[in-house]
């Protein structure tokens, strides 16, 4: 991919001490909110242009994305970003139930501040009714980083950030993206809904549900991207 993202508008996120942490966190983030798809090659001329960096200190972030499964190195052909297989949807979306059905379960009393999972329906529904569905298939992203967020654990944050930016790359294998997030327009707002009526129960159910229903969706449009079986429902 030549272009690069609008990284130029990230360089003053770096300040004075621009560290590889601080530039993977950056790319991280651009990768989750969709502008460098599956199989897209990242330049190092470009990308340290744009951000203004040393080339050792793009390719320190470089390797540590690619620990954390969104990049790949090929030989003398560059770094590009990873394509998922049906395994690592499963996979995804396995630690996601994992984690998410955890930090509701384990919310303390009501009432619960869902100020960040309400702004982020919001975002879902206003991106609907201008037909982008790539604009809610972000704030879908944000919905869960907000869902997150409520367990109050940097650890988890941090883990869900990885793990949310590689579900984006599995969704670019998404043929019709209206179809697979028009649904979950209505089922974020119920979750929402539980979790400001305090039924932590209610909104960890429709939770599970929903994270199954988007594993099987998810999985079987990847299928037919790399022509592949559906992973088994489980």
């Amino acid at each position: 991919m030549s272009g690069t993202g609008g990284l130029a508008d990230d360089r003053v996120l770096l300040g004075r001490t621009s560290t590889a942490e601080r530039v993977a966190d950056i790319l991280r983030t651009r990768i989750a909110e969709g502008y460098f798809p599956p199989g897209a090659r990242l330049s190092e001329e470009s990308i340290g242009g744009a951000l203004g960096v040393s080339r050792n200190t793009l390719r320190e972030a470089f390797r540590l994305l690619t620990h954390e499964r969104l990049l790949v190195h090929e030989l003398n052909r560059g770094v590009f970003v990873r394509v998922l297989t049906v395994e690592d949807v499963d996979d995804i979306h396995r630690t996601r139930r994992l984690v998410e059905c955890a930090v509701v379960r384990g919310l303390g009393q009501p009432p619960f501040a869902v100020e960040g999972l309400a702004a982020a329906v919001a975002e879902g529904e206003t991106a609907a009714r201008a037909d982008d569905w790539t604009g809610v298939s972000t704030a879908n992203i944000h919905f869960h980083r907000e869902l997150v967020a409520l367990a109050g654990s940097a650890r988890t944050d941090e883990l869900m950030r990885g793990v949310l930016a590689e579900l984006r790359l599995a969704l670019h294998a998404v043929d019709d993206p209206r179809t697979l997030h028009e649904p979950y327009l209505r089922r974020n707002r119920e979750i929402l809904d539980a979790l400001r009526a305090g039924e932590r129960a209610s909104a960890e159910r429709l939770l599970a549900r929903y994270l199954d229903d988007s594993r099987a969706r998810v999985a079987a449009a990847c299928a037919r991207a790399v022509g592949g079986p559906a992973a088994p429902a489980g």
